[in-house]
């Protein structure tokens, strides 16, 4: 199935200074932004993958894959995952597609603790996120950070 760059991007626009109500807040929990990243790829494929402890999905605050709106672990699924859902692979910065996923690391420390949303490439690479500030359209220019990872969504199984 191929993953609907469109129709994510559509969503990260709509959804990116207010919040679903359909999906809990999580702003009190460590921050919204893998969240708010999660919602744009379901958005864009319509398919979460329930597996036990490595899924990616969402029911409730309380029934929820740790991937869902953990950036490790988003990291960890989107990577590795042969199952239902997203798929895709780390790749170097240069091969940002709108739709794809970037996070980042702020300490140096190898602990990658922001997520944001690639919604357009030129002229300039813009990005939208929830955190304590959101944004829609940001360059990703204007981030001050240690390391920056993209991961590129392949498609949908």
């Amino acid at each position: 199935m191929e993953y609907n760059r469109a129709k994510a991007v559509a969503y990260a626009h709509e959804w990116a200074l207010g919040r679903n109500p359909l999906y809990f807040n999580f702003d009190g929990m460590g921050g919204d932004c893998t969240n708010y990243v999660s919602q744009c790829i379901f958005a864009a494929c319509g398919v979460m993958n329930y597996t036990c402890d490595t899924g990616w999905y969402y029911r409730s605050p309380n029934d929820r894959a740790a991937a869902w709106s953990g950036v490790e672990y988003l990291h960890r699924f989107l990577t590795r995952n042969k199952g239902a859902g997203p798929y895709g692979s780390e790749l170097p910065l240069g091969y940002a597609e709108i739709g794809d996923i970037i996070q980042l690391n702020y300490e140096g420390d190898g602990k990658y603790d922001h997520s944001l949303f690639i919604v357009e490439l030129q002229p300039k690479l813009l990005v939208c996120h929830h955190s304590s500030q959101n944004y829609d359209s940001r360059a990703f220019d204007t981030y001050e950070y240690a390391k920056a990872r993209l991961i590129h969504i392949a498609g949908i199984n």
